[in-house]
């Protein structure tokens, strides 16, 4: 039996947008192709049927042109090559040269975003992790990954400093997320306090200097009525339409009530309808 929907929205999917206040908002953008369209707040929609339509489009993020596959975040493979919301030093923050002077893809972005103050800081998502990111994304960094509770370990003045920390620690500590286990909220015990006193010696001598001791654990809470217990993922290319209860969000992702989860970001560009 279907569900009634009197509320339609259409447009091209962007990255949630979120704040805190007590727990953490989320807004979708649904974009007119390049143009800001439409703003859902999404957590009045918890508890309710939703449907997600995909229309067979995609547009690129940075020309708008249509596209069959997305690199990146919603990006043609020729903006993913060219364009410096690509650039490796994303990824890689040790790679990047703009404090020398030395752009890897834009000059004037590089300056922008990279040339910044940037957090080396411990991230309890499932397990404990390390991360890198600008000052100024804190803490939709940490939303971003579903971390119940972060710590900032360091503060350098541009972003090569944070990856050659970050890197000089990979060996005893993950970079990465299960991002299985972060949404079945699957944490471990570990108290960020100790496990930060246990890297500090592990940081290079010429980098310890950035080591931040007086910052205390940011703990987040996210809009989640109940967490699956078995995950499957399901995706826009394989299932055009869904309509399922929205039990919770978390991270970038939808939970749904049949213990399904939807990534939003991984959806960025495509054209949808949205019902409830």
């Amino acid at each position: 039996m279907g569900f009634f929907f009197a509320m339609k929205f259409y447009g091209n999917i962007r990255k949630m947008k979120a704040s805190i206040n007590g727990e953490v908002n989320y807004f979708l953008p649904l974009f007119d192709n390049l143009n800001s369209s439409e703003e859902i707040s999404m957590n009045e929609l918890i508890g309710q049927t939703i449907s997600i339509s995909y229309s067979g489009t995609i547009n690129c993020v940075v020309s708008g042109k249509r596209i069959k596959k997305t690199y990146g975040d919603g990006m043609s493979y020729d903006a993913f090559k060219s364009s410096p919301l690509a650039v490796e030093s994303i990824i890689r923050p040790e790679l990047s040269k703009i404090h020398e002077g030395i752009a890897l893809r834009d000059y004037e972005w590089e300056m922008k975003h990279h040339l910044q103050p940037h957090y080396v800081y411990l991230s309890k998502t499932a397990g404990v992790k390390v991360g890198v990111t600008r000052t100024t994304q804190v803490p939709t960094r940490w939303i971003d990954q579903g971390a119940a509770e972060a710590l900032i370990l360091a503060e350098t003045p541009y972003r090569q400093a944070a990856g050659l920390i970050e890197i000089g620690l990979k060996n005893h500590i993950s970079d990465r997320t299960n991002w299985r286990k972060m949404l079945q909220n699957n944490l471990v015990d570990d108290d960020l306090y100790e496990v930060r006193e246990k890297l500090i010696p592990y940081i290079d001598s010429e980098l310890v200097q950035y080591v931040k001791k007086t910052e205390t654990i940011s703990q987040i809470k996210f809009p989640v009525l109940k967490y699956p217990e078995k995950i499957k993922s399901v995706s826009l290319d394989k299932h055009p339409f869904i309509e399922e209860k929205l039990v919770g969000i978390k991270g970038q992702y939808l939970l749904f009530d049949n213990e399904t989860v939807f990534n939003m970001r991984k959806h960025t560009g495509y054209l949808i309808e949205l019902s409830y």
